[in-house]
């Protein structure tokens, strides 16, 4: 089934291709500058540091909803080895088998495509089997620090978590932003808490991945206006899911990653930090989010630190 004319008018209005230039790979992350960065480290008052992410564990979020996406599986594959002869220094190493979205992560911008394309306008083929992303993968995100802003969406709302069938509109952002008593700027990482990550943390993960609230379609628009670097939420599908309009099925991760190049984060751990928010009376903090640079990746791990 082709796209609706209403996706082809948002992702006009949203598009981002060649903003930058035909050869950029990073899209809004340009937005994040030396300056940008200043400024995020003068919101640092406690010296207060919150972890985002969730632990990366065989019994993780995964249901199998998602195929191929497994939960990391670890194994030892030394223990205690005296590798230069009996007596010396020991040692243990172990690997891991994992989805690179499996738990708390970024969505590269190669993640989704439409209409045979990928960010700036580049073939969707170019993502192939043995090199995975030939352009725009996640190893082009060198760096992710910035000023984070915590737009707490189900406490606007007096919940401690929005039901799962809640999309989250334009006008919910807006009531968080008069929450947070900040206004997003430009370079921004924008956090959106639903809620939704209680459930996850009580053990139904089943009920945390579907249904679930999420971003609306009407969300890139804001987030576009108001030159937003990447968006994270504590969601397992970033959007509402199942979708508000029905048949089209991840609208608003070809708007964010395809049209605009603006990276996505799913599964973050925002409970602590909403409280931590709210008892200090400030949504803004220093965020450093860089993404495990795997080449080639379509998506990545993140341990993602907030500094109040």
């Amino acid at each position: 089934m082709a796209l609706p004319a209403e996706f082809h008018d948002i992702a006009k209005r949203v598009n981002n291709w060649g903003r930058w230039g035909g050869d950029d790979e990073i899209g809004t992350l340009n937005l994040i500058t030396d300056d940008v960065v200043r400024a995020a480290a003068q919101t640092v008052r406690s010296g207060r540091r919150i972890p985002l992410a969730l632990p990366l564990q065989q019994d993780g979020v995964q249901t199998g909803m998602i195929p191929g996406r497994v939960n990391p599986m670890h194994t030892m594959v030394m223990l205690n080895y005296e590798m230069f002869g009996a007596g010396t220094v020991a040692t243990s190493d172990d690997a891991v088998t994992m989805g690179l979205q499996a738990a708390t992560h970024w969505d590269a911008l190669t993640h989704v495509s439409h209409s045979g394309r990928i960010y700036n306008g580049r073939p969707a083929d170019s993502i192939t089997a043995h090199g995975g992303a030939a352009f725009c993968g996640i190893e082009k995100v060198t760096t992710l620090v910035s000023r984070g802003v915590l737009l707490d969406v189900a406490r606007a709302r007096g919940a401690g978590r929005l039901p799962g069938d809640h999309a989250v509109t334009p006008e919910d952002l807006d009531a968080a932003e008069e929450l947070a008593g900040t206004r997003v700027r430009p370079g921004d990482i924008v956090l959106v808490r639903t809620g939704q990550m209680q459930i996850c943390l009580a053990g139904d993960k089943h009920a945390y991945a579907y249904p679930s609230p999420g971003l609306s379609v009407r969300t890139p628009e804001w987030f576009h206006a108001r030159d937003v670097a990447a968006v994270a939420n504590d969601t397992m599908t970033f959007e509402i899911f199942p979708p508000e309009i029905e048949d089209l099925w991840l609208p608003v991760h070809a708007l964010d990653l395809v049209e605009m190049g603006m990276l996505q984060g799913q599964n973050w751990n925002l409970e602590a930090l909403s409280e931590a928010c709210a008892e200090a009376g400030r949504y803004e903090f220093l965020l450093d989010a860089t993404p495990e640079p795997f080449v080639g990746g379509t998506g990545s791990p993140v341990a993602p630190v907030a500094v109040l």
